[in-house]
């Protein structure tokens, strides 16, 4: 890959907006020209780095909730043949929709754009998908709660902090998770390994780190006892660990030994994760692959996985290092935009004064990619292959032609959204076909399906 030593004021705008942001809203590029390092690099201090509306439900909130519900249904079933009770409201739909629809809307309006660019990365890195009663309701806060807190901290306090969070011990099954050893596992009950499994092959050292089965055993071990409220019985809320659950002894994974007792033990098998250099160079290649090509450069890895060794994986560091690499500068578009992407930047550009947000969110299902349901912990792809076959492409078409013909954009003037978007950085190719279109709705529909606006 080659990349250009001189670039534009503009073309870092666009850059900037695109590549590392959630795409320009009107003035985001005129406001940048000469600063669009600074204004990358200066996103990375605010604290906290994304807002949400803190109005809606927390998880202990929704555990609470989900608890109320089920005894109301169980009283419901004992009742139904005798006095023709009424059916209780499943919660979990409702918050599931309110919860994703804030992180959207916030996305779309935010002057951080960037911040969250990087809260989709790690919130699709530890992907949970919202599967089953429960899970609906509780998908949508991890990222709120556990990831956007600590986006820019250390590695090992996100790691521990996902690993914490009820989402994902429930997704992934570790809140039942008892020590063969212990008195519990003698009811029936035992080891679950699916967390375990997933933060070694997933979340830290990846499917080639080096780890093998018992080191899957061992970890899964260490963090018996990992477990959720019970709203009913347990005074605390959110994550608690039960002793009684964990299995006893000292624990080995990848050749070290681990003799702490209780919870550290399983804290420190995760912190050593989080500092492997497996994991550093894991992380930092997909951090490469979402941002600027599928293909990660060596050259690039070796730069990010350096600032991570010195820095003891302080992600703000690595960040920085990425922003201020030149290869992440060059002009070429390789990134093939994911519908979230997509859906997004169309949004952020069009910037309607009220964001129709169902419609928002009817598009990333008509798109196909609904917010956590991916259906697996490996979260959506965002490879160009993944998302460009055929019948994707006409799903866009047409929705960009259904979204063209609204009325609130039948104002839009198409020469002022083209440089608002691209400056004078679009091809001449692209820019003279959609000035020359037959009506205003075809030249929009034309500008959001150019291979500038499809790729960032």
């Amino acid at each position: 890959m080659k990349y250009t030593q001189s670039i534009t004021n503009e073309n870092q705008a666009v850059i900037a907006t695109q590549r590392f942001a959630l795409g320009a809203r009107p003035d985001d590029l005129k406001n940048i020209q000469g600063q669009a390092k600074t204004w990358l690099l200066n996103q990375l201090e605010v604290f906290p780095p994304v807002e949400f509306n803190k109005r809606l439900l927390h998880s202990n909130d929704i555990l609470i909730l989900h608890s109320d519900y089920r005894k109301a249904l169980k009283l419901f079933r004992q009742q139904k043949l005798k006095n023709n009770a009424e059916q209780p409201q499943n919660p979990h739909q409702t918050i599931y929709k309110d919860l994703s629809a804030d992180a959207l809307e916030q996305s779309i309006n935010s002057a951080n754009s960037f911040n969250w660019r990087c809260l989709d990365f790690f919130s699709n890195h530890f992907s949970v998908t919202a599967q089953g009663q429960l899970m609906k309701g509780l998908a949508a806060t991890l990222e709120r709660e556990a990831i956007a807190p600590n986006l820019f901290a250390h590695f090992e306090v996100l790691l521990l902090a996902v690993c914490k969070h009820p989402a994902m011990l429930i997704y992934l099954n570790n809140e039942t998770s008892i020590g063969p050893s212990t008195r519990s596992a003698k009811n029936g009950k035992g080891l679950n390994e699916n967390l375990a499994r997933e933060i070694l092959e997933l979340h830290t050292l990846g499917v080639n780190g080096g780890y093998q089965q018992e080191d899957v055993k061992e970890l899964a071990k260490g963090i018996t006892g990992w477990s959720v409220s019970r709203p009913d019985k347990d005074k605390q809320q959110g994550f608690v660990y039960r002793n009684y659950h964990h299995e006893p002894g000292i624990r080995h994974l990848m050749g070290k030994a681990y003799p702490e007792k209780g919870i550290k033990q399983g804290e420190k098998m995760l912190k050593d994760l989080a500092n492997h250099p497996n994991t550093a160079r894991f992380v930092c290649t997909k951090i490469i692959q979402h941002f600027i090509t599928d293909q990660a450069p060596e050259e690039l890895i070796n730069h990010l996985t350096a600032h991570w060794h010195n820095s003891n994986g302080h992600l703000k560091t690595v960040f920085k290092a990425l922003i201020n690499h030149p290869l992440l500068w060059q002009l070429q578009q390789q990134k093939y935009k994911t519908p979230r992407e997509y859906v997004i930047s169309t949004y952020r550009a069009l910037a309607i004064k009220k964001l129709p947000i169902k419609q928002v969110q009817n598009a990333l299902s008509v798109l196909g990619q609904e917010p956590f349901k991916a259906g697996s912990p490996a979260g959506y792809s965002d490879q160009k292959e993944d998302w460009n076959g055929s019948n994707a492409l006409i799903a866009r078409i047409n929705w960009a032609s259904n979204l063209a013909a609204k009325k609130q954009l039948r104002t839009i003037n198409i020469e002022s959204f083209i440089e608002n978007l691209f400056l004078t950085s679009l091809s001449t190719h692209s820019y003279e076909s959609i000035t020359r279109a037959e009506s205003r709705q075809q030249a929009l529909t034309l500008l959001l399906l150019s291979p500038e606006f499809l790729r960032r």
